[in-house]
């Protein structure tokens, strides 16, 4: 079953999946696809197009401008903004204002499991890879890679995290959550999450 808010607007053509649910003031423009048990929280904005897998979380205040798509179990957080302008101007050269047919609008790709701190930037176009991490007020302006954990302005990568959303350790040449003991391996700049799984230490 799906949940709109009283004082929420959704708009005619877009797509709730069931069991989403949309919190007041929160707006859900023409076109936009939401998955299954997505949140839209209050205040919050999915532009006209935007694309959400399931289990989405968008919380209170957060813009999601078009064309933003987020794979399956992506978290953004409050006051979160993504953008879709490249060169923002209000008007033109010649002092007119610019219409839809001035510029062409540039999306962020949000891969499965990643999550968007609160009050964080990522300036589309970039891709946050899967599991990622973007930490609180951070302004992302390039691609952030898979597991990659990303902090300040602009964003630069100071470590990587794991599936459960900790950061991980190193130790013995591998990748270790301290959340659930599972390894991951890096190789040029690159982290995988091991075959097996298995903590540093357990029995093969």
């Amino acid at each position: 079953m799906v949940f709109v808010a009283q004082t929420a607007q959704v708009a005619e053509g877009a797509k709730l999946g069931e069991g989403t649910k949309i919190w007041d003031q929160a707006q859900v423009r023409e076109d936009a696809q939401l998955g299954e048990n997505c949140i839209v929280g209050r205040g919050a904005y999915i532009g006209t197009g935007v694309r959400l897998g399931d289990n989405c979380k968008v919380q209170n205040l957060a813009l999601v401008y078009e064309p933003a798509q987020l794979a399956d179990g992506v978290f953004i957080g409050p006051a979160v903004v993504l953008t879709n302008d490249t060169y923002p101007r209000a008007v033109n050269p010649d002092g007119s204002q610019k219409s839809a047919s001035d510029w062409q609008a540039v999306g962020v790709t949000i891969e499965r499991g990643a999550a968007i701190g609160a009050r964080a930037v990522c300036v589309a176009p970039v891709r946050i890879g899967a599991w990622a991490t973007v930490a609180a007020g951070a302004v992302v302006t390039k691609d952030v890679p898979d597991f990659g954990l990303v902090v300040g302005v602009p964003a630069r990568r100071v470590g990587w995290v794991g599936k459960a959303g900790a950061p991980l350790r190193e130790e013995g040449g591998r990748w270790v959550c301290p959340l659930t003991g599972a390894t991951y391996t890096e190789r040029d700049g690159v982290l995988t999450q091991d075959a097996d799984g298995t903590a540093l230490g357990s029995p093969s």
